[in-house]
């Protein structure tokens, strides 16, 4: 069986040849640029730099020798430009604070602060404020915050609206050419058009703009989910409308040569609890993520990809209403979150896309064997009658044992026997 087809069969809920895997094709599956590095010296390839794919979490590009050496099924289309609004080309040598020599796009520009933290720059622009920050001990960015005093009498919604735009000709010729690429792969594709995630936090601060607009305070967007919802509803309603009207655009020259798209990262949940009611959710996001997810389902065979970390039990009703049709990452950690209950109570409706290894406490500190016990146990409750995709609970980070890494590879290959 075909990759691509192996992904077909779990997205109708029957059981492929084995369990489809992924890593990389997308910003919550993928793996920090030092793991990369770490596989590719395990599986003897070629010595070289790994791309940076997405430098907010400084994730690395899983190259296709990766790709292979790893049994990864999945492959995702990235947009022209990354995080910081800088285009992923014209690559160049960078050397990081923990001493890893990388590849970054050209215009990728920074500076250091006077305690010796990394800056980075919308669209690599070092004569506006920086709009990232990676502390000298981390190994990832922060966003930057670059709000004033809000004024709610001059507030609009539009301010909140600048980076979302309908797709240029060179964008949809940008679209068809790596979908086609990818088509020939044989292997399963999910599509990062962007635009589509409503209030994700990691979007707010618009990391990409010069001098950004309307709310980009990350307490401050929270605290407007009750004090201003008339104001997000405005936002969510244009912007669901400019995502479809992308749809419309981008299917004309894709068609049916991916299978799924990336919707939304927007989190609900924390360890324990929810971050909002679900009445919340339903009056101020279900309508706009029926109104994308509808247009998909209408006009095209795409499935399409919700992220939702933490305790979000109550919801998963919420987002089969809502039109998912997939879930990520199942954070088996979490409050409610209960791998059995899950797969039966929702399984028959969502594709459970992750949760194959917890990554807060077991991938980067348990022992070899008690990651293997937990992802066949993983395996063994998903990937029943179809609908599991394996990956990790979230991206895997920077020091995580790299014999844990090779640990989680090789059950899941047991498994698959």
């Amino acid at each position: 069986m075909e990759s691509k087809e192996r992904l077909q069969h779990t997205f109708n809920h029957q059981e492929p040849d084995r369990i489809p895997i992924d890593f990389g094709s997308n910003a919550v599956t993928g793996i920090h640029v030092r793991i990369v590095e770490q596989l590719r010296e395990y599986f003897a390839l070629e010595k070289r730099p790994v791309k940076v794919i997405e430098p907010y979490q400084m994730l690395g590009q899983i190259e296709d020798d990766l790709l292979t050496a790893m049994g990864v099924d999945v492959i995702g289309l990235w947009g022209r430009n990354n995080m910081f609004g800088i285009p992923q080309d014209n690559w160049k040598p960078f050397k990081t604070f923990w001493g890893q020599e990388i590849l970054v796009p050209g215009e990728f520009n920074t500076s250091l602060d006077s305690d010796g933290n990394l800056l980075i720059y919308p669209e690599g622009d070092l004569k506006v404020p920086a709009s990232g920050k990676m502390p000298k001990a981390s190994f990832f960015f922060d966003a930057i915050v670059r709000q004033g005093p809000i004024d709610d009498s001059k507030l609009n919604p539009e301010d909140n609206l600048e980076e979302f735009v309908c797709f240029s000709d060179e964008d949809l010729r940008y679209w068809k050419e790596q979908a086609s690429q990818a088509a020939q792969t044989g292997k399963g594709v999910i599509a990062n058009f962007g635009g589509t995630g409503l209030g994700d936090i990691a979007l707010v601060p618009a990391m990409n703009l010069k001098h950004p607009k309307g709310i980009r305070d990350i307490t401050e967007w929270y605290m407007s989910t009750l004090m201003r919802p008339d104001y997000l509803h405005q936002v969510f309603d244009k912007q669901s409308d400019i995502a479809v009207e992308n749809f419309k655009r981008v299917y004309e020259v894709v068609g049916e040569s991916i299978d799924a798209v990336f919707i939304c990262g927007t989190d609900f949940g924390t360890q324990d609890s929810t971050f909002c009611s679900a009445e919340t959710y339903t009056e101020l996001y279900a309508p706009y993520y029926r109104k994308m997810n509808d247009w998909i389902h209408q006009n095209t065979g795409w499935k399409t990809f919700k992220h939702c970390c933490g305790a979000v039990e109550p919801f998963m009703k919420h987002f089969i209403d809502s039109g998912f049709d997939i879930i990520n990452p199942v954070q088996i950690s979490a409050a409610g979150m209960v791998p059995e209950h899950l797969k039966k109570e929702f399984g028959d409706h969502l594709v459970f896309w992750g949760g194959g290894v917890d990554t807060q406490k077991m991938l980067p500190f348990g022992t070899p064997e008690e990651v293997r016990e937990q992802v066949l146990r993983m395996c063994e409750i998903f990937a029943k009658d179809g609908g599991f995709v394996f990956n990790t609970v979230h991206n895997i980070q920077a020091n995580v044992p790299i014999e844990n890494v090779i640990t989680m590879l090789n059950a899941v290959q047991e498994f698959n026997k």
